[in-house]
């Protein structure tokens, strides 16, 4: 007889318990090339604060890049415990979107390996698309199995309570799938995600942006009945529209008791350019990790107001600024560049 049981499946919140964080570190051949050691000081301290409340999996480009990143480590009394230390190669670095995303699954873990275009064909993914299955295969997930999903899905195109609601852009989502609708693509999130309500978001873009807007870069879920977004009050800003449709979006969205969400605005940094393109800086792009918040700064006046905004949602957690002016510059941040480790998949 056939079982009629349909599996529960739920995507962690972020700020569950972790086991560990994912890096992939620059190498010289990315788009990192010509500024290695600016962006390897952004991803040491980055590495120096998360090794202090969990394990880091770090992929290193070959042998010769493991090695010289084990030696940074050394010369810079990050315990040698607190991290593991992969060969694979990759295309780039921003493992948010190619890395495996964790579920819950009839209350085991399991890690569901989505196909990575590259955001929309844009640049070269054909190493990145296959890191996920790469360290299943080298045992850094311990026993948990992982699906490989027929589904074009990033991590930063997607955002979860814990309870079954997704918060995603209608931007990202649909040029990844052209010839589907969002009840489709509802689906879809429902079969791979446990997603039992989807908030779409039909406005809000970064100037600079190549992710088609990511949710990452601009709401983002602090506690199940919380939303932080990236808010602008300058008319001049190319964004000032956009932004504030999205913010009128958001107050109409509800809980699942009814409840509008509550609401807390992150101004946006000032404009920063590099080589006269506008960058898509963003305080939303912060990382959450045991016991702390990374949060990215710029050298910016701002910085102080979204780290003490930041401190206010989450008052049991260290707040840490991370200078970011160097990852931005390829378009990016600190959320962009982690995937994080639901506890229990880190061997």
């Amino acid at each position: 007889m056939l079982s009629t049981h349909e599996e529960k499946i739920e995507l962690p919140a972020e700020w569950e318990a972790q086991s560990g964080i994912l890096l992939a570190w620059p190498h010289s051949e990315s788009d990192w090339k010509d500024n290695l050691d600016e962006i390897g000081q952004v991803y040491l301290d980055m590495c120096k604060a998360i090794s202090q409340y969990e394990k880091l999996l770090i992929v290193c480009y070959d042998e010769q890049h493991k090695e010289s990143i084990a030696n940074l480590f050394n010369d810079s009394a990050i315990t040698k415990g607190t991290y593991h230390l992969s060969v694979c190669k990759t295309n780039d670095t921003w493992c948010r979107d190619y890395g495996p995303i964790t579920v819950r699954c009839d209350g085991s873990l399991q890690l569901q390996n989505f196909t990575f275009n590259s955001w929309g064909n844009k640049y070269n993914s054909e190493l990145d698309n296959g890191v996920s299955r790469h360290l299943h295969q080298k045992g850094y997930f311990d026993e948990n199995k992982m699906a490989d999903c027929d589904f074009i899905l990033e991590g930063g195109s997607v955002e979860s309570d814990g309870h079954g609601t997704i918060l995603t852009t209608s931007q990202c989502l649909l040029k990844r799938h052209p010839d589907r609708s969002k009840a489709e693509l509802e689906v879809s999130l429902k079969k791979y995600l446990g997603a039992s309500t989807v908030h779409w978001l039909d406005h809000g873009s970064l100037s600079g942006d190549d992710t088609d807007s990511h949710i990452d870069n601009l709401a983002r879920f602090v506690d199940r009945e919380t939303i932080v977004y990236c808010a602008c009050d300058d008319e001049s800003n190319p964004d000032y529209d956009s932004l504030k449709l999205m913010a009128a979006e958001l107050k109409s969205l509800k809980q699942a008791d009814g409840h509008p969400y509550k609401l807390i605005p992150l101004m946006m940094p000032d404009n920063i350019e590099h080589e006269g393109l506008t960058l898509p800086a963003s305080y939303a792009n912060f990382l959450i990790i045991n016991q702390a918040v990374l949060i990215p700064v710029y050298n910016v006046p701002q910085d102080k107001q979204a780290l003490e905004m930041l401190q206010q949602c989450f008052p049991e957690r260290r707040i840490i600024g991370i200078n970011s002016t160097a990852m931005i510059k390829q378009f990016g941040s600190l959320h962009c560049a982690t995937m994080q480790l639901p506890a229990g998949v880190l061997h």
